[in-house]
């Protein structure tokens, strides 16, 4: 298991894990990140990370990422 931020480009992944406060989790799971759902990073930008989650293309920042293991 590792943080979202440490996935490769293109590489689809399954989340295992959302951490993190209550409101974080809350916050993630309305954003599509959800444990057993698919997710592919798309870029790593200068503090941000692109993903496409649930069919859908959603810019979270690092901090967030970490947030999320894969």
């Amino acid at each position: 298991m590792m943080p979202l931020t440490m996935a490769k480009t293109g590489e689809p992944l399954t989340i295992k894990k959302i951490g993190g406060k209550e409101d974080t989790r809350k916050f993630l799971e309305s954003l599509g990140f959800v444990a057993g759902g698919a997710v592919t990073v798309i870029s790593d930008i200068q503090g941000s990370v692109i993903v496409n989650v649930k069919d859908s293309r959603v810019a979270i920042g690092k901090d967030m990422a970490m947030k999320v293991m894969v």
